[in-house]
């Protein structure tokens, strides 16, 4: 080895073999090469591009997405949340979506197109899109890092398209007219002010979960919005723990608008009713405080608990609805499916309609951009047409 047809040196790994071709041959870890050629100098550059990229692969580290994402959410993630809920909640949040489906493949062989694959099985599956949003933020980060590490060459979260097919319902908003109809079905239910409280503060569901009654100053006439309520289900066990608001812009100060304050002494006097009846069985757990809104039982108020009931005042309104439609022989108005955070929405477009200062609205809505203010406004047709009658002639 290592000479020509003439007896010419021509390199280590390398002869010429007597049709006239020239061969080179290696053996890396066990691994043989044996490549041919007519031309030498093709055949060694050929030879050390499948050389570095034997060398390469066998130094390689061989993980899974999951492996990784595992790791990297208990040495890097974690330390940064506030508390264990918290911490559950976001790495279920993607273990059971973007994990489940790649979570076996080796990370430096996943491409965007795998991850946009496995992005619209989410969505066909019934995942909403702020779920997969969520989720998608937290696998470019984890790849983010594994970029850094050397473990993949670049983050193949790029032009990554999420599904809007869910968007309307996230964005619901309740038009006058349908938020004097649901507060009319929910006027003789156990939560009838605590819809009309987040009508007329816009507070977060978390928010509004975890105020205590030292958070609301009467004196003052205003609230201070300092908690959130972060609630969880793994393994069928429920996790509720106190937290700091969403983010710094959060922690604000909501005066009392219209009808708060009698909304407040009315529900603190149904509150105390129901401790007084019910004593020792009372379930608020002492270390989520002096909470305002809770259930007859005492447990915290949350989204899973309004959810349920808000759909039961909806379909009611649409049984009537489809009465009324049958009596009256023509088309059923149905009245469409209606979340908690809707109210949020439905809070800073009355406030627009009122020709509130937009600036304020951001305040009280706890948020760091005017931009995500604006985005919570949904100003119907019927106003945009008052509007527009309202300026006249341009030309």
């Amino acid at each position: 080895m290592g000479k020509d047809l003439n007896g010419v040196y021509i390199g280590k790994g390398y002869r010429q073999r007597k049709d006239g071709r020239y061969e080179a041959r290696a053996t890396i870890n066990g691994e043989k090469i044996c490549i041919y050629d007519m031309d030498l100098e093709k055949l060694k550059i050929s030879f050390h591009k499948k050389r570095s990229i034997l060398i390469e692969s066998q130094n390689a580290v061989i993980v899974t997405l999951n492996d990784w994402f595992n790791s990297w959410f208990k040495e890097c993630k974690a330390p940064q949340l506030k508390s264990d809920v918290v911490r559950k909640n976001y790495k279920t949040k993607m273990t059971n979506t973007y994990c489940s489906i790649l979570g076996d493949k080796i990370l430096n062989e996943i491409s965007q197109k795998d991850i946009q694959s496995a992005t619209n099985e989410l969505s066909e599956i019934g995942y909403v899109k702020r779920t997969v949003s969520e989720a998608f933020s937290l696998l470019r980060e984890c790849l983010e890092i594994a970029v850094l590490n050397d473990l993949i060459k670049h983050n193949p979260c790029v032009g990554i398209k999420i599904k809007n097919d869910n968007l309307y319902a996230e964005r619901r908003v309740l038009t006058i007219q349908e938020q004097e109809k649901f507060l009319l079905y929910a006027k003789e239910s156990y939560y009838y002010e605590v819809y009309k409280f987040l009508l007329v503060t816009g507070v977060r569901i978390g928010e509004l979960s975890a105020l205590q009654w030292n958070d609301i100053d009467f004196e003052n006439k205003c609230i201070y919005i300092r908690h959130s309520l972060t609630t969880a289900y793994f393994d069928g066990i429920k996790f509720q723990k106190l937290t700091s608001p969403k983010s710094y812009n959060s922690y604000r100060t909501i005066p009392f608008f219209d009808e708060t304050e009698q909304i407040l002494k009315i529900w603190q006097a149904k509150q105390n009713n129901c401790k007084s009846k019910i004593k020792e069985r009372w379930r608020l757990p002492s270390e989520l405080g002096d909470l305002v809104f809770t259930t007859t039982m005492g447990s915290p108020i949350t989204r899973y608990v309004l959810a349920g009931h808000m759909n039961k005042i909806v379909d009611e309104i649409n049984r009537d609805e489809c009465y009324k439609a049958i009596e009256e022989k023509c088309n059923a108005n149905p009245f469409e499916s209606v979340s908690p955070h809707a109210f949020r929405h439905t809070f800073a477009t009355r406030c627009f309609e009122k020709k509130m200062n937009p600036r304020v609205i951001q305040k009280l809505m706890g948020h760091a951009n005017y931009d995500t203010t604006f985005s919570y406004t949904h100003l119907y047709d019927e106003y945009v047409k008052d509007e527009v009658e309202k300026i006249g002639k341009f030309i």
